[in-house]
């Protein structure tokens, strides 16, 4: 009896560890972008925050949905992306809100100050997804402009993964290339850092955020036997978090070099 007491006690921390565990996977990932919705609701400025993290993350979890209807891996995983693509869409929709209402009040300004309201137009006109206007791309004047690419690009990435579900080399190019996108994440903040000579106006506590949640991200890929291409990129994220980590003690006390403000843009993972 007390040994069979003693199996139940194991069995239960077993379960609960493992419940902890596949918790922290589905919902680690948006714990960094909470306080960025939060102080961009609160400050009604989206200067700080770059939509081409929205972008890259989409992309991402999108395909890497695709990929498990080829190759079925962890159920967290997969809520993982679900949960983070409506994160992404509400980040998108708040920074969009902002940032039209902030150009509202810029063109209110400058129409106050000018006699033409013809030439105020001409300076800011409006941007629509379905004007396919590349120099426009992902900076449109409307969330559902955004909506509306997200769903062409679902649209057409799922097609042709159903047509191509039967191709492995496919579905394995699927997987490496959903993982991959979000390993990549941390690469313009490293660059960034580099052009800069300076880790000035980067938070260090959330790039201690990123490692710690990529670490733990990796070991959950390898001690559930994810699929390789998760492990690798994994990997690859934590080793490009560490080398900012290094960057920080190898640029600390360097002044950041004057650069355009092109280069100070803000980057995927950048506050």
């Amino acid at each position: 009896m007390e040994g069979e007491g003693m199996e139940w006690i194991v069995a239960s921390l077993h379960r609960l560890v493992s419940w902890g565990a596949s918790s922290a996977m589905i919902f680690g990932g948006i714990v960094p972008y909470i306080p960025q919705y939060r102080d961009i609701r609160r400050t009604q400025n989206a200067e700080g925050f770059s939509t081409y993290v929205c972008l890259m993350l989409l992309i991402a979890n999108i395909l890497r949905i695709l990929f498990w209807f080829g190759r079925h891996f962890e159920s967290p995983l997969l809520w993982q992306s679900i949960i983070m693509i409506i994160i992404m869409l509400l980040m998108l929709k708040l920074c969009t809100e902002v940032r039209v209402a902030n150009d509202l009040n810029t063109k209110r300004r400058a129409f106050a100050a000018s006699d033409s309201k013809d030439e105020e137009l001409k300076t800011h006109p409006k941007k629509f997804f379905l004007d396919f206007d590349m120099n426009f791309f992902w900076h449109w004047s409307r969330f559902t402009d955004y909506i509306q690419c997200v769903l062409a690009f679902t649209s057409v990435t799922g097609y042709i993964t159903y047509l191509s579900l039967d191709s492995v080399v496919f579905v394995e190019t699927l997987g490496f290339f959903a993982v991959f996108t979000e390993a990549m994440l941390g690469v313009p903040q490293l660059y960034r850092n580099h052009q800069n000579n300076s880790t000035e106006g980067m938070s260090i506590k959330m790039v201690l955020m990123w490692t710690s949640g990529d670490t733990f991200k990796t070991v959950y890929f390898i001690l559930n036997q994810a699929p390789f291409q998760f492990t690798i990129c994994g990997l690859l994220q934590v080793f490009v978090d560490i080398t900012i980590l290094l960057q920080v003690y190898m640029y600390s006390g360097h002044p950041p070099k004057l650069l355009s403000h092109t280069t100070h843009a803000t980057s995927a993972k950048a506050l």
